[in-house]
């Protein structure tokens, strides 16, 4: 009997088959389930809300989509630029809130820049920051968050973030995503529409979401597919190829920052195989020699998935209620 070997194959998709099985579930869930007219997506440029885009045009009609592009200060200059691509690209109709002023209201900024000064107390206007993690597979680095800094000459700054000043700036920043999703159900309200949710499994299964930010949502077409798969649904549906090659990001920070080193601590290609291979009870040696990496740094991995699991179990769960009030 001949055996297969696991590798990336084994994440490729029908994406035919898979895109008809998607935007069946959008028609009946958005129709049937909770009563709308069509769909809110927030399209930040970023692949997975594109995809989300593409599939929901599939599903119900560019008439039915309706677009918001929220940049604020701190993201990506070419942000906008993206966003606008991928509503041109599917014919849909959009609207531009610049949040930074909510923000601003807010203290988001304030607040986010006064925890960066507890670690390095000359940071002020015109620097620039982000928060790292070293590499997992990195047997030496201890699994501590890093303040990087760069000041207005371009000097570059390392610092361990303890973890008082980790929770302040992480609560900080948390206001972008609120907010967002807050004006999501504004224009879901005036529209009769239902929110869509934009993460791929492995931010859903790794809680790498704000809770009742952009993990709030009525339906979340894509929890499902792998970040790859993502990537090969994309190109099926013709989001823009500026797009599909772009690496992932946060664009959270003032300074670019790539998912794998604020969160994952690998690419998503090599997270795809091993969390693919955790779920699926795939040998140890196959899905390392997969991911290119060593048995030791594997068990690493599969700590930290296992771990991220429980540490955000509660980003997942309803509003508790005592059972018998009722």
């Amino acid at each position: 009997m001949e055996t297969t070997v696991f590798s990336a194959e084994k994440l490729k998709l029908n994406v035919e088959k898979e895109a008809n099985i998607i935007t069946e579930f959008i028609r009946k869930t958005v129709s049937r389930n909770f009563k709308k007219k069509g769909v809110i997506v927030a399209i930040s440029g970023g692949i997975d809300s594109s995809t989300v885009t593409g599939l929901c045009v599939k599903a119900l009609g560019k008439k039915r989509v309706f677009g918001l592009l929220m940049p604020e200060k701190h993201s990506s200059e070419d942000t906008l630029k993206l966003s606008r691509s991928v509503a041109d690209a599917f014919e849909i109709e959009t609207i531009y809130e610049n949040i930074s002023p909510i923000l601003e209201a807010l203290g988001c900024y304030k607040k986010q820049e006064a925890a960066f000064r507890k670690v390095i107390p000359e940071y002020g206007d015109g620097w620039k920051a982000k928060i790292v993690l070293p590499s997992i597979l990195d047997s030496n680095a201890l699994r501590l968050f890093s303040l990087v800094a760069q000041s207005p000459d371009g000097e570059i700054i390392k610092k361990r973030l303890p973890q008082k000043a980790y929770l302040e700036v992480v609560a900080a920043t948390n206001f972008k995503q609120r907010v967002r999703k807050m004006l999501e159900y504004y224009h879901a309200d005036r529209l009769n529409f239902a929110v869509t949710g934009t993460p791929n499994r492995l931010e859903y299964d790794q809680g790498f979401f704000v809770k009742l930010g952009d993990g709030a949502a009525d339906i979340k077409p894509i929890a499902h597919l792998y970040k790859t798969q993502v990537y090969q649904m994309a190109a099926y549906l013709g989001v823009p190829k500026e797009i599909q090659s772009r690496p992932p990001t946060t664009d959270t920070y003032s300074m670019p920052q790539s998912q794998h080193e604020f969160y994952f601590s690998l690419p998503y290609d090599k997270m795809d195989l091993c969390l693919y291979g955790l779920n699926n009870d795939i040998l140890e040696t196959e899905v390392a020699e997969a991911a290119n990496i060593t048995i030791e740094q594997l068990k690493r991995v599969y700590h930290d998935i296992e771990q991220k699991r429980q540490t955000t179990r509660y980003l997942h769960m309803e509003p508790q209620l005592m059972d018998k009030l009722f």
